[in-house]
């Protein structure tokens, strides 16, 4: 990422938040980095170093501002543009591949050796993988140390840390505070009751259309995996290392997230999945102003600033969405898809609950799931699906190619490879496989121009609504017609 001194020094002394999460500024008179917006007094030009990222800026023996929290900062955007493979390791890091798998772990999904990809990452980024998933390791242990009362060397085993000894020393080098003294600086702040329970604010670019976000979720909330009730949005989870439950809040600069999860080593992917869902690394400013310039936008645009593309916490999970949501209402999809996973309540009761609770469903009792696993789904027999047999082949055929390894859902997968592979199985076309480009792979430039709604919202602004013509008049909206695609379903 090439950094040009004066603007970023610009965005320095007007602490311009929109630049947050963009670069980190070093400061090498006090040792320490901050984010672009941090209100303490502009440091002098000769004092100023800017890293493209805290990993980077760690690397060169800074610490993290206690004011500005620097490594609590909104993601960089670019990673929803890039495709490329620095892009795509960012955000498998960011899901803790490497603290699960190793760096060799991440070369291998990205299909780079080991040395290559810590070239191309230290040219970007500043820091290799390892220094790259070590930063995050840190920000964890922060989290865990502020958030529970738990014991340091728990907190140490939580957040990837190989030792104990090494959790101390990383803390003590990037905090210059050891992890004890974390604690004792949270003073009297309430930590959340319950094993496992986890509350801590997502930092976002202003503006943030929060209803439409929950207005989009909630229309499609399925019974027993999700639901939106008096402003918030609560959602079981399926994550690497068990089950989790996520409540999330928006309010004004963050979004309030409780987390409950069964196994804390998943803080660091449950936070990036949530961040991904709700779209929270993008750049407000620069989509919208891409999109008022087209003047049949601009109205829209004006009136609702800040629409973000809800995304996915689960990648198979959107697949069967959007197979199951092929040429049908989202009400019908909904109905359908509840009634498939209504066929997994019956067949799985879990013990301990229909003791307390005999003969009540899951969904009824007030939990939350995480959403079919390929397995799980292949499990099913033919009358838990209540679907045409096409269909329910499509599904079956997802499924064992996601579970034999020929089809990946990840987010950080190599789009355009993935939706030539989805488009290669039967029963998925070019809506369904971009759909989930847009949605489950975070690609910000899709435009659903076959799909009957954004044909309607185009003819609701003015714009042109056949297939043909709508595809032409909006390449002035790219890099970011996924965005377009939303507003016009919302203008629908």
């Amino acid at each position: 990422m090439e950094m040009d001194f004066e603007r970023c020094y610009r965005a320095v002394d007007s602490r311009d938040q929109r630049f947050d999460g963009w670069f980190y500024t070093g400061v090498t008179s006090t040792g320490i980095y901050c984010r672009p917006s941090c209100p303490a007094i502009t440091p002098k030009r000769q004092n100023v170093r800017f890293f493209p990222s805290a990993a980077a800026a760690q690397g060169a023996g800074l610490r993290a501002c206690r004011r500005c929290r620097p490594d609590a900062a909104p993601g960089s955007p670019l990673w929803d543009v890039r495709a490329d493979v620095v892009g795509r390791a960012m955000r498998l890091i960011a899901d803790g591949v490497v603290d699960r798998d190793g760096v060799p772990g991440l070369a291998s999904r990205l299909g780079y050796t080991e040395r290559h990809l810590h070239r191309m990452l230290s040219a970007e980024m500043g820091a290799g993988p390892l220094a790259l998933a070590r930063a995050q390791r840190a920000q964890t242990a922060r989290i865990l140390i502020e958030t529970t009362d738990l014991a340091m060397a728990e907190i140490a085993y939580a957040a990837g840390f190989g030792s104990v000894r090494q959790f101390n020393d990383t803390l003590r080098e990037v905090y210059a505070s050891a992890p004890s003294d974390l604690r004792t600086a949270r003073g009297r702040q309430q930590v959340p009751a319950g094993a496992g329970t986890i509350a801590l604010r997502l930092a976002y670019r202003p503006p943030l259309h929060a209803r439409a976000l929950l207005d989009f979720l909630a229309v499609r909330a399925l019974p027993g995996v999700e639901a939106v009730r008096d402003g918030t949005y609560h959602r079981g989870l399926r994550l690497p290392h068990g089950t989790g439950r996520v409540a999330l809040t928006p309010a004004d600069g963050h979004v309030a997230a409780t987390l409950r999860l069964a196994d804390l080593r998943d803080l660091a992917p449950a936070v990036a999945r949530c961040r991904r869902l709700l779209d929270l690394d993008a750049d407000p400013a620069a989509i919208d102003a891409t999109l008022a310039a087209d003047p049949a936008l601009a109205p829209v645009v004006t009136a609702e600033p800040g629409i973000r593309v809800p995304r996915a916490v689960d990648g198979f999970e959107q697949a069967v969405r959007a197979i199951i949501g092929q040429q049908v209402s989202v009400t019908s999809a909904r109905t359908t898809l509840a009634r498939l996973l209504s066929h997994r309540v019956d067949h799985e009761v879990d013990e301990v609950d229909e003791d307390r609770n005999p003969g009540q469903p899951h969904d009824q009792r007030g939990e939350l799931r995480g959403f079919l696993s390929a397995e799980e789904l292949l499990g099913l027999p033919d009358s838990g699906f209540g679907m045409p047999v096409g269909r329910r082949e499509a599904l079956r055929g997802l499924a064992r190619a996601v579970v034999d390894g020929s089809v990946d859902l990840a987010a950080g997968v190599d789009r355009e490879e993935a939706v030539r592979r989805l488009l290669a199985l039967p029963g998925i076309g070019p809506w369904t496989a971009n759909y989930l480009a847009m949605r489950a792979f975070g690609d910000p430039d899709v435009l659903l121009s076959s799909d009957l709604a954004v044909r309607r919202g185009a003819a609701a602004l003015g714009l042109p609504d056949t297939q043909p013509t709508l595809d032409g008049y909006a390449e002035r909206w790219r890099p970011w017609r996924s965005y377009a695609t939303i507003r016009l379903w919302r203008a629908a």
